[in-house]
């Protein structure tokens, strides 16, 4: 099955392929297979809107805006909330203050956690259903189950054009990039937008470690490269400012025939 949902912003697709059935019972576990695939879906488009309204910092009286305004004390923040707080100091004190969800002159906004880390929520739920082979593709940054899964990865500079073509299989993948939303991620140590890199790639286990140490990287420029290949399990392929390729040698890319 197939499904496509605007929420938190940006599309999200889902892509459900468990379709390795014995052909003598095919027949007889169709419907109920369809039936099923459609209940975790809709569970997982139901999570997304529901994160959409508690930590978008765009919504006044979202559970984010409130903390933000200081208006929840430690005992009323939701255990989810609390999560999301600690990946941010994570990154916050690993990137020496290049990630910040908490810059100067801005509202608190952990969006740059906050979407690896749901969909990846939403991943975890799909495994939960019984689901076995899928695709979770949220606004460009995808996790995989089952396997193989070929994804491609934007050019930088060129609109339609891909710059590299990775084979997947139960792990994610994340880019952060200027082309899209052009100087949006800042570098928390200068308050000045981050323009090292053109774009950062990172292949992990999870979407939620992939999302958040992509955008981390790019925060701390050229030197980001080298940070996000130092962390286990951590794949890397970026370009820098003046077009040169950097990856890792374990970066999964597809073996052109």
């Amino acid at each position: 099955m197939r499904r496509v949902e605007h929420v938190m912003g940006f599309p999200v697709s889902l892509r459900i392929d468990d379709a390795d059935v014995p052909e003598e019972t095919a027949d007889a576990v169709e419907a109920g297979g369809a039936r099923e695939a459609t209940e975790a879906a809709d569970a997982v488009f139901a999570w997304l809107r529901e994160v959409d309204e508690r930590f978008s910092p765009f919504k006044p009286g979202s559970e984010v805006s409130r903390h933000g305004r200081g208006e929840l004390a430690p005992h009323e923040l939701s255990e989810d909330l609390t999560e999301v707080l600690d990946l941010c100091e994570r990154y916050r004190t690993a990137t020496g203050g290049a990630f910040d969800a908490r810059l100067p002159g801005r509202g608190f906004d952990p969006c740059a956690v906050v979407k690896g880390w749901s969909v990846q929520r939403a991943a975890q739920s799909l495994r939960a259903a019984g689901v076995r082979r899928f695709c979770l593709n949220a606004g460009g940054d995808v996790v995989v189950s089952g396997g193989p899964w070929r994804a491609g990865v934007r050019h930088p500079e060129q609109a339609g054009e891909l710059c590299a073509v990775l084979d997947l299989s139960d792990n994610a993948v994340a880019t952060s990039a200027r082309y899209e939303r052009g100087d949006h991620i800042i570098d928390g140590r200068t308050g000045r937008p981050a323009v090292g890199l053109l774009s950062m790639t990172v292949v992990a286990p999870t979407l939620t470690e992939a999302d958040a140490v992509a955008t981390a990287a790019f925060a701390l420029g050229a030197e980001g490269v080298e940070w996000a290949a130092a962390l286990p399990g951590c794949e890397v392929f970026a370009v820098d400012a003046a077009g040169g390729v950097l990856r890792t040698a374990g970066f999964p890319l597809h073996a052109r025939s």
